[in-house]
């Protein structure tokens, strides 16, 4: 089995890459409906985990051993999709 390969999402989190279902741009995306109900489901089911005190730029939705996890981050979801392209940004 290949070594797992991690994104670092911010202040010391990483999360595998084939974890990840999909980085979302918080601005971009929280203006639908569908989102913001996505969100406050995932805060209520306490499956949020928030990376920084700042204000959140982006979301990471992650599945892994049939567990989702959202981690909401400071850092802009361009930013996240470089590292991703360029291995993870370790």
């Amino acid at each position: 089995m290949p070594d797992a390969v991690y994104l670092h999402i911010g202040n010391g989190f990483s999360v595998e890459t084939g974890s990840i279902v999909g980085i979302f741009d918080m601005d971009n995306t929280t203006v639908e409906k569908c989102t913001k109900k996505l969100l406050e489901k995932a805060e209520k089911d306490g499956i949020c985990i928030y990376t920084a005190q700042e204000l959140p730029k982006s979301f990471i939705i992650t599945v892994k051993d049939g567990e989702t996890r959202i981690y909401i981050s400071q850092l802009a979801a361009s930013t996240l999709k470089k590292r991703l392209s360029a291995g993870g940004g370790f």
